[in-house]
Protein backbone atom coordinates (compact mmCIF):
# COMPACT_ATOMS: atom_id res chain seq x y z
CA UNK A 1 0.00 0.00 0.00
CA UNK A 2 1.38 3.48 -1.14
CA UNK A 3 0.05 7.18 0.21
CA UNK A 4 1.36 10.11 -1.51
CA UNK A 5 1.26 13.53 0.69
CA UNK A 6 2.78 16.68 -0.66
CA UNK A 7 3.55 19.74 1.51
CA UNK A 8 3.02 17.51 4.46
CA UNK A 9 4.50 17.89 7.73
CA UNK A 10 5.57 15.31 9.87
CA UNK A 11 2.55 14.74 12.55
CA UNK A 12 0.40 13.82 9.01
CA UNK A 13 2.97 11.67 7.98
CA UNK A 14 2.31 9.91 11.76
CA UNK A 15 -1.04 9.69 10.68
CA UNK A 16 -1.00 8.22 7.38
CA UNK A 17 1.60 5.91 8.47
CA UNK A 18 -0.95 4.19 11.31
CA UNK A 19 -4.23 4.50 8.76
CA UNK A 20 -2.12 2.46 6.64
CA UNK A 21 -1.60 -0.16 8.88
CA UNK A 22 -5.25 -0.15 9.95
CA UNK A 23 -6.13 -0.81 6.39
CA UNK A 24 -3.89 -3.73 5.45
CA UNK A 25 -4.94 -5.15 8.87
CA UNK A 26 -1.01 -5.25 10.72
CA UNK A 27 -1.69 -2.53 13.48
CA UNK A 28 0.66 -4.12 15.43
CA UNK A 29 4.02 -2.79 14.68
CA UNK A 30 6.76 -5.04 15.60
CA UNK A 31 9.87 -3.56 14.52
CA UNK A 32 13.33 -3.84 15.48
CA UNK A 33 14.98 -0.36 14.76
CA UNK A 34 14.74 2.88 12.47
CA UNK A 35 17.12 2.75 9.86
CA UNK A 36 17.89 6.14 8.34
CA UNK A 37 19.11 6.41 4.89
CA UNK A 38 20.81 9.91 3.15
CA UNK A 39 20.76 10.04 -0.32
CA UNK A 40 20.21 11.75 -3.86
CA UNK A 41 17.26 10.88 -6.14
CA UNK A 42 19.57 9.07 -8.24
CA UNK A 43 21.05 6.36 -5.59
CA UNK A 44 17.55 6.28 -3.59
CA UNK A 45 16.12 3.21 -5.40
CA UNK A 46 19.23 1.22 -4.90
CA UNK A 47 19.56 1.99 -1.47
CA UNK A 48 15.71 1.22 -0.81
CA UNK A 49 16.02 -1.90 -2.39
CA UNK A 50 19.20 -2.93 -0.53
CA UNK A 51 17.33 -1.86 3.12
CA UNK A 52 13.81 -3.97 1.99
CA UNK A 53 16.17 -7.06 1.63
CA UNK A 54 17.49 -6.35 4.62
CA UNK A 55 14.55 -5.97 6.55
CA UNK A 56 13.61 -9.11 6.00
CA UNK A 57 15.90 -10.41 8.76
CA UNK A 58 15.77 -7.30 10.66
CA UNK A 59 12.18 -5.99 10.52
CA UNK A 60 12.64 -2.10 10.41
CA UNK A 61 11.28 1.24 9.74
CA UNK A 62 12.77 2.83 6.82
CA UNK A 63 12.66 6.74 6.44
CA UNK A 64 14.52 7.67 3.20
CA UNK A 65 15.79 11.06 3.19
CA UNK A 66 16.19 12.45 -0.27
CA UNK A 67 17.27 16.22 -0.43
CA UNK A 68 16.22 18.22 -3.41
CA UNK A 69 18.65 20.81 -4.11
CA UNK A 70 17.15 23.82 -5.53
CA UNK A 71 18.06 25.72 -8.84
CA UNK A 72 16.78 29.10 -8.45
CA UNK A 73 16.66 31.56 -5.65
CA UNK A 74 13.10 31.79 -4.87
CA UNK A 75 12.93 27.81 -4.75
CA UNK A 76 15.68 27.71 -2.36
CA UNK A 77 13.80 29.73 -0.12
CA UNK A 78 10.70 27.65 0.39
CA UNK A 79 10.73 24.87 2.41
CA UNK A 80 8.60 22.28 1.42
CA UNK A 81 8.12 18.69 2.77
CA UNK A 82 6.64 15.71 0.00
CA UNK A 83 6.26 12.20 1.09
CA UNK A 84 5.51 8.87 0.18
CA UNK A 85 4.07 5.69 2.89
CA UNK A 86 4.74 2.44 1.72
CA UNK A 87 3.44 -0.68 4.40
CA UNK A 88 2.58 -3.55 3.38
CA UNK A 89 4.21 -5.86 0.40
CA UNK A 90 5.52 -2.47 -0.71
CA UNK A 91 7.97 -1.98 2.39
CA UNK A 92 9.71 -5.18 3.15
CA UNK A 93 9.01 -6.47 6.57
CA UNK A 94 8.55 -3.09 7.85
CA UNK A 95 7.27 -0.17 6.72
CA UNK A 96 8.95 2.76 4.80
CA UNK A 97 8.88 6.63 4.42
CA UNK A 98 10.17 8.75 1.71
CA UNK A 99 11.07 12.06 2.70
CA UNK A 100 12.02 14.66 -0.62
CA UNK A 101 12.89 17.76 1.04
CA UNK A 102 13.05 20.77 -0.72
CA UNK A 103 13.81 24.57 -0.59
CA UNK A 104 15.45 25.77 3.21
CA UNK A 105 14.61 22.16 5.12
CA UNK A 106 16.96 20.36 3.48
CA UNK A 107 19.64 22.25 6.14
CA UNK A 108 16.69 20.92 8.59
CA UNK A 109 16.68 17.53 7.59
CA UNK A 110 16.72 16.28 11.58
CA UNK A 111 13.72 18.37 12.32
CA UNK A 112 11.71 16.32 9.93
CA UNK A 113 13.26 12.99 10.96
CA UNK A 114 13.14 12.83 14.77
CA UNK A 115 9.22 13.17 15.13
CA UNK A 116 9.39 9.96 13.05
CA UNK A 117 11.51 7.80 14.95
CA UNK A 118 10.24 4.28 16.54
CA UNK A 119 10.50 5.36 20.52
CA UNK A 120 12.52 3.38 22.56
CA UNK A 121 13.85 1.65 19.82
CA UNK A 122 17.85 1.82 18.24
CA UNK A 123 18.31 4.26 15.37
CA UNK A 124 20.88 3.58 12.61
CA UNK A 125 22.06 6.35 9.55
CA UNK A 126 23.04 4.84 6.71
CA UNK A 127 24.73 7.20 3.82
CA UNK A 128 25.06 4.78 0.94
CA UNK A 129 26.68 7.08 -1.19
CA UNK A 130 28.31 10.60 -0.30
CA UNK A 131 28.59 11.27 3.48
CA UNK A 132 29.59 14.16 5.99
CA UNK A 133 33.17 14.36 6.95
CA UNK A 134 31.76 13.94 11.00
CA UNK A 135 29.47 11.36 11.13
CA UNK A 136 28.72 11.66 14.52
CA UNK A 137 28.75 15.38 14.69
CA UNK A 138 25.95 15.61 11.92
CA UNK A 139 22.27 16.30 13.13
CA UNK A 140 21.49 12.96 11.23
CA UNK A 141 24.00 10.83 12.43
CA UNK A 142 23.87 12.48 16.11
CA UNK A 143 19.94 10.45 15.99
CA UNK A 144 22.01 7.03 15.32
CA UNK A 145 23.59 5.10 17.69
CA UNK A 146 25.35 3.05 14.52
CA UNK A 147 26.63 5.25 11.86
CA UNK A 148 26.83 3.44 7.75
CA UNK A 149 29.24 4.72 5.28
CA UNK A 150 30.94 2.96 2.20
CA UNK A 151 34.06 4.60 1.07
CA UNK A 152 34.40 2.35 -1.76
CA UNK A 153 31.55 4.50 -3.86
CA UNK A 154 33.59 7.99 -2.46
CA UNK A 155 35.46 9.48 -5.51
CA UNK A 156 38.93 8.94 -3.42
CA UNK A 157 38.68 5.59 -1.40
CA UNK A 158 41.54 5.52 0.35
CA UNK A 159 41.71 9.32 0.97
CA UNK A 160 38.78 8.80 2.97
CA UNK A 161 39.92 6.39 4.87
CA UNK A 162 42.01 9.39 6.54
CA UNK A 163 39.48 11.15 6.98
CA UNK A 164 37.27 8.47 8.50
CA UNK A 165 39.96 7.97 10.94
CA UNK A 166 40.27 11.18 12.14
CA UNK A 167 37.15 11.94 12.63
CA UNK A 168 35.89 8.59 13.90
CA UNK A 169 33.49 7.98 16.59
CA UNK A 170 32.25 4.82 18.40
CA UNK A 171 29.49 3.08 16.41
CA UNK A 172 31.15 4.17 12.80
CA UNK A 173 31.50 2.02 10.68
CA UNK A 174 31.97 1.14 6.90
CA UNK A 175 30.91 -1.70 4.51
CA UNK A 176 34.00 -1.39 3.16
CA UNK A 177 35.25 -2.91 6.35
CA UNK A 178 32.09 -5.61 6.46
CA UNK A 179 33.37 -6.56 2.86
CA UNK A 180 36.62 -9.06 4.52
CA UNK A 181 34.39 -10.08 7.57
CA UNK A 182 34.83 -13.80 5.88
CA UNK A 183 38.28 -13.25 4.75
CA UNK A 184 39.30 -12.03 8.64
CA UNK A 185 37.74 -15.17 9.79
CA UNK A 186 38.92 -17.84 7.53
CA UNK A 187 42.59 -16.47 7.48
CA UNK A 188 42.62 -16.38 11.63
CA UNK A 189 40.85 -19.82 11.34
CA UNK A 190 44.02 -20.53 9.15
CA UNK A 191 46.57 -19.46 11.60
CA UNK A 192 44.54 -21.27 14.84
CA UNK A 193 45.76 -24.29 13.01
CA UNK A 194 49.49 -23.51 12.41
CA UNK A 195 52.01 -23.39 15.56
CA UNK A 196 54.69 -21.22 13.63
CA UNK A 197 54.82 -17.47 13.64
CA UNK A 198 53.63 -14.82 10.25
CA UNK A 199 57.26 -13.39 9.64
CA UNK A 200 55.43 -10.86 6.62
CA UNK A 201 51.85 -10.88 4.95
CA UNK A 202 50.76 -9.16 1.45
CA UNK A 203 47.61 -8.47 0.47
CA UNK A 204 47.29 -8.56 -3.43
CA UNK A 205 43.53 -6.76 -4.85
CA UNK A 206 42.05 -3.69 -6.85
CA UNK A 207 43.44 -0.12 -6.90
CA UNK A 208 41.69 2.30 -5.25
CA UNK A 209 40.22 -0.56 -3.24
CA UNK A 210 39.30 -0.12 0.79
CA UNK A 211 39.06 -3.11 1.57
CA UNK A 212 42.21 -4.26 0.71
CA UNK A 213 43.49 -1.46 2.41
CA UNK A 214 41.33 -2.42 5.55
CA UNK A 215 42.71 -5.95 5.52
CA UNK A 216 46.12 -4.72 4.90
CA UNK A 217 45.69 -2.43 8.01
CA UNK A 218 44.08 -5.24 10.08
CA UNK A 219 46.57 -7.84 9.10
CA UNK A 220 49.73 -5.42 10.24
CA UNK A 221 47.88 -4.05 13.57
CA UNK A 222 46.96 -8.14 14.76
CA UNK A 223 50.03 -9.73 13.83
CA UNK A 224 52.55 -6.57 14.40
CA UNK A 225 54.46 -7.66 11.18
CA UNK A 226 55.44 -6.07 7.67
CA UNK A 227 52.72 -6.04 5.40
CA UNK A 228 52.88 -5.29 1.69
CA UNK A 229 50.05 -4.23 -0.83
CA UNK A 230 49.87 -5.72 -4.18
CA UNK A 231 48.03 -4.33 -6.98
CA UNK A 232 45.70 -6.79 -8.94
CA UNK A 233 43.29 -6.87 -11.70
CA UNK A 234 40.91 -7.85 -9.42
CA UNK A 235 38.01 -8.32 -9.30
CA UNK A 236 37.65 -6.28 -5.52
CA UNK A 237 40.45 -8.28 -3.51
CA UNK A 238 41.73 -11.40 -4.71
CA UNK A 239 44.87 -13.10 -2.65
CA UNK A 240 46.14 -12.80 0.73
CA UNK A 241 49.78 -14.48 1.59
CA UNK A 242 51.32 -15.28 4.95
CA UNK A 243 54.66 -16.42 5.12
CA UNK A 244 55.30 -18.33 7.90
CA UNK A 245 58.39 -20.45 9.44
CA UNK A 246 56.68 -23.66 8.08
CA UNK A 247 55.96 -22.55 4.54
CA UNK A 248 53.62 -19.76 3.12
CA UNK A 249 49.59 -19.46 3.95
CA UNK A 250 47.89 -18.61 0.95
CA UNK A 251 43.91 -17.40 0.56
CA UNK A 252 43.69 -16.90 -2.88
CA UNK A 253 40.16 -15.41 -4.89
CA UNK A 254 40.81 -15.27 -7.97
CA UNK A 255 37.18 -15.33 -9.92
CA UNK A 256 35.70 -13.23 -6.83
CA UNK A 257 33.27 -16.57 -6.00
CA UNK A 258 34.88 -19.30 -5.13
CA UNK A 259 38.72 -19.29 -3.09
CA UNK A 260 41.64 -21.85 -2.91
CA UNK A 261 42.91 -22.40 0.80
CA UNK A 262 46.42 -23.41 0.91
CA UNK A 263 48.60 -24.26 3.89
CA UNK A 264 51.85 -26.08 4.78
CA UNK A 265 51.67 -29.79 4.63
CA UNK A 266 47.84 -30.14 4.01
CA UNK A 267 45.89 -30.54 0.66
CA UNK A 268 44.43 -27.28 -1.10
CA UNK A 269 40.97 -26.87 -0.45
CA UNK A 270 38.02 -25.01 -1.65
CA UNK A 271 36.13 -22.43 0.27
CA UNK A 272 33.10 -20.27 -0.63
CA UNK A 273 33.79 -16.60 -0.13
CA UNK A 274 31.47 -14.96 -3.10
CA UNK A 275 31.31 -11.27 -3.42
CA UNK A 276 28.44 -10.30 -1.95
CA UNK A 277 25.56 -7.71 -2.50
CA UNK A 278 24.41 -4.64 -0.69
CA UNK A 279 21.73 -6.03 1.18
CA UNK A 280 23.80 -8.82 2.53
CA UNK A 281 26.84 -6.64 4.12
CA UNK A 282 23.25 -3.90 5.16
CA UNK A 283 22.19 -6.98 7.23
CA UNK A 284 25.30 -8.16 8.83
CA UNK A 285 26.09 -4.65 10.44
CA UNK A 286 22.26 -4.49 11.65
CA UNK A 287 22.88 -7.25 13.82
CA UNK A 288 25.33 -5.61 16.19
CA UNK A 289 24.54 -2.00 17.38
CA UNK A 290 27.81 -1.55 19.83
CA UNK A 291 30.67 -0.16 18.59
CA UNK A 292 33.50 -2.30 16.98
CA UNK A 293 36.40 -1.69 18.00
CA UNK A 294 38.31 -3.93 16.02
CA UNK A 295 37.74 -1.82 13.33
CA UNK A 296 38.29 1.42 15.12
CA UNK A 297 41.84 -0.29 15.62
CA UNK A 298 42.24 -1.22 11.96
CA UNK A 299 41.35 2.02 10.29
CA UNK A 300 43.53 4.03 13.13
CA UNK A 301 46.47 1.40 12.73
CA UNK A 302 47.49 2.51 8.76
CA UNK A 303 45.74 6.46 8.52
CA UNK A 304 49.44 7.90 8.99
CA UNK A 305 50.54 5.60 5.93
CA UNK A 306 47.79 5.92 3.63
CA UNK A 307 49.74 8.53 1.05
CA UNK A 308 53.27 7.82 2.68
CA UNK A 309 53.98 5.25 -0.47
CA UNK A 310 53.71 5.69 -4.65
CA UNK A 311 51.29 3.34 -6.04
CA UNK A 312 52.59 0.13 -7.49
CA UNK A 313 51.37 -1.68 -10.24
CA UNK A 314 50.36 -5.35 -11.13
CA UNK A 315 53.77 -6.53 -11.76
CA UNK A 316 56.27 -3.95 -9.97
CA UNK A 317 55.53 -5.68 -6.24
CA UNK A 318 55.49 -1.78 -4.88
CA UNK A 319 53.18 -0.89 -2.22
CA UNK A 320 49.70 0.85 -2.51
CA UNK A 321 48.85 4.04 -0.24
CA UNK A 322 48.51 2.56 2.73
CA UNK A 323 49.47 -0.94 1.95
CA UNK A 324 52.64 -0.95 3.20
CA UNK A 325 51.50 -0.93 7.06
CA UNK A 326 54.48 -2.01 9.12
CA UNK A 327 55.13 -3.66 13.01
CA UNK A 328 55.06 0.13 14.71
CA UNK A 329 58.30 1.33 14.50
CA UNK A 330 59.51 -0.58 11.83
CA UNK A 331 60.38 0.02 8.13
CA UNK A 332 57.26 0.13 5.52
CA UNK A 333 57.11 -2.85 3.43
CA UNK A 334 59.08 -3.63 0.11
CA UNK A 335 61.95 -2.71 2.41
CA UNK A 336 64.17 -4.54 4.17
CA UNK A 337 62.95 -4.80 8.10
CA UNK A 338 63.81 -6.80 10.65
CA UNK A 339 60.34 -8.30 11.81
CA UNK A 340 59.16 -8.12 15.66
CA UNK A 341 58.50 -11.34 17.28
CA UNK A 342 54.89 -11.84 15.21
CA UNK A 343 51.98 -13.37 16.54
CA UNK A 344 49.11 -15.26 15.59
CA UNK A 345 46.48 -13.73 13.83
CA UNK A 346 43.05 -13.73 15.94
CA UNK A 347 39.68 -12.32 14.57
CA UNK A 348 38.61 -11.01 17.86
Amino acid sequence: MKIDLTETTSSKINAAMVQARRDVGTPAIGMVLTLVIVTDEENAYDALKSANDASHEHPSRILVVVKRISRSPRSRRDARLDAEVRVGADSGSGETVVLRLHGELVDHAQSVVLPLLLPDAPVVVWWPDASPADLAGDPLGALGQRRITDTYSSEDPIGKLGKRAAAYAPGDTDLSWTRITPWRSMLAAALDQQSYSVGSASVEGEADNPSCELLAMWLADRLQVPVKRTVSEGPGLTAVRLETEGGEIVLDRADGALATLCMPGQPDRAVALKRRDTAELLAEELRRLDPDNTYESALKFGVAKLAAHPRGTAGDGAAAPGGAPAAEGGAPAGKAAAPKPAKKASAK
